[in-house]
């Protein structure tokens, strides 16, 4: 039988795929045969990457997860979201398409059905790089179900002891769940579960504005769904640069999402089939009515059940304890991902997991302050983001000299009808090392690596001013700002001797 945690519904062909990949309903853990080089606890990105180097290079390896391998990116997070993102994209480019000359006679119809299942058959391809039979084929040995550490050096699953030299903590995080009165009662979605829906909810109403909250709200909005977005805070997006935040609340109020920003939440309550939301107001009550809640506040560390006590491991509420170099309180133990990393984000996982192994397995010094994490939340337009913001900048002394490009200003953007958004860099005025960098566009994800590559290797701004850009393309923003920098760097007396050296030459 497979175990209760491990349903997903609805039970049709590709969900059964994706179970036998990454929890097979038939599964017989290995006996463990003396000690392990590594022991991963957590499947998702971040143990994934751990097991399969460690025994790509020969190690002896044992990997542990209760739930579902892939974790939350395969399962319930960028593998759907981006599949359900795709189909939302498709039917505002219809929508709009009649400002390009192209008319859809008759209207047209969204099939939400049919866009969740070509989610779940194209999860349940993909499923296949984690599945448990891949990683038993790489010589790791998969065990299933909940391990918990008995010593500093050693773990317990399924009434089996394990031995190791060192190990990995990847559990990763959940979607957290906030205390308001009546939710629980009336019942919420999160990203572990909006994805199991095979019904176009009518009425949605998302609580917090980060990432996941705006990608699903717009997503649905597209959809069909009438959508409301509450937050507490004063803005969407609150930790993006301030005009890339307002860019994206311009857009969701064009294509008709309510946004609350500031809102107090006195309690839920489900009323005739309706989930209600009370906000608190100066002159009394406000309720937002949907047939539907999807909560999006935030992460909080999978760290139950583990037993980090008996192997003296440090831990609290927000992440398992580690130094620079992932090691945690235990020197044998080390973690990576989001378990122990305010970047929880599936590349900033695999890259710390890396980096973990290196250091684990071969005494590395490899550090975690070393790394250009950059990240993207995939809302229309997109929003990425690598290094430091202003105000952070100033915070650690830099004097910043900043750069912008509009779209507005670039031929791609402005044929693409794409001009809402720019390409923006924060540079350190006496080093010209470039500090972070913001862009804001329809591929703003595929773009942002261009700073990340020049940030990890030292390489200015002014490089991007020499560097060839296909024309007409949307990253031709970034090579602009390199030509901001070259003119920045034209001082006036420069200027002088340069005009006087053309009369000359003349």
């Amino acid at each position: 039988m497979v175990p209760e945690l491990a349903r997903v519904v609805p039970a049709d062909e590709y969900n059964q795929t994706l179970l036998e990949n990454v929890h097979p309903s038939v599964w017989t853990n290995p006996a463990p045969s003396g000690k392990y080089n590594l022991v991963v606890i957590g499947a998702g990105t971040a143990g994934l990457v751990s097991a399969a180097g460690a025994a790509g290079l020969g190690a002896k390896v044992a990997l542990i997860e209760k739930q579902f391998l892939g974790g939350d990116c395969l399962n319930y997070g960028c593998v759907p979201s981006k599949a359900l993102i795709r189909a939302a994209r498709v039917a505002q480019t219809v929508r709009e398409a009649s400002q390009y000359g192209v008319h859809v006679s008759g209207g047209f119809r969204i099939d939400f059905g049919q866009a969740m299942e070509r989610m779940r058959r194209l999860r349940s391809e993909i499923s296949e790089h984690d599945s448990a039979q891949r990683f038993r084929s790489l010589g790791v040995d998969v065990f299933l179900g909940e391990g918990r550490f008995t010593g500093r050096s050693s773990l317990e699953v399924e009434g089996q002891k394990l031995e190791f030299s060192r190990a990995i903590i990847a559990t990763g995080a959940r979607a957290a769940h906030p205390a308001i009165p009546g939710l629980t009662e009336a019942g919420f979605l999160t990203n572990e579960t909006v994805f199991s829906l095979t019904e176009l909810p009518r009425r949605l109403c998302v609580i917090g504005a980060g990432p996941i909250g705006c990608e699903m709200a717009q997503a649905f909005r597209r959809l069909g769904s009438e959508v409301c977005i509450i937050t507490h805070g004063t803005s969407l997006l609150p930790k993006e640069d301030r005009d890339a935040a307002a860019i994206i609340h311009k857009r969701f109020e064009q294509e008709g999402i309510e946004i609350v920003l500031g809102a107090r939440i006195a309690r839920v309550e489900a009323i005739g089939g309706s989930r209600q939301v009370v906000l608190e107001k100066n002159a009394g009550e406000e309720r937002v009515v949907s047939d539907q809640i999807l909560v999006a506040i935030g992460r909080t560390p999978n760290v139950e059940g583990l037993n980090l006590e008996a192997a003296g491991i440090a831990y609290d509420q927000r992440e398992v304890r580690v130094d620079d170099h992932l090691r945690t309180t235990n020197s044998r133990v080390y973690a990576a991902g989001d378990i122990c990393s305010r970047f929880k984000f599936t590349h900033a996982a695999d890259a710390m997991a890396r980096l973990a192994l290196r250091n684990a397995l071969f005494f590395g010094r490899g550090k975690t302050s070393s790394l250009v994490i950059p990240w993207c939340t995939f809302t229309d337009p997109e929003v990425a983001h690598v290094g430091l913001d202003l105000d952070e900048a100033g915070k650690r002394g830099h004097n910043v000299v900043t750069h912008t490009v509009n779209l507005a200003e670039v031929d791609r953007a402005v044929l693409d009808g794409a001009t809402d958004g720019f390409a923006r860099v924060h540079v350190d005025k006496k080093s010209g090392k470039i500090l972070g960098a913001t862009l804001i566009s329809e591929h703003a994800g595929e773009t942002i690596s261009e700073f990340v590559l020049a940030m990890g290797q030292g390489i200015p701004l002014s490089a991007f001013s020499s560097t060839i850009h296909p024309y007409p393309t949307q990253a031709e923003a970034v090579k602009r700002l390199g030509d901001l920098s070259m003119r920045a760097r034209l001082k006036p007396w420069v200027r002088k001797v340069f005009t006087a050296y053309f009369k000359i030459w003349r």
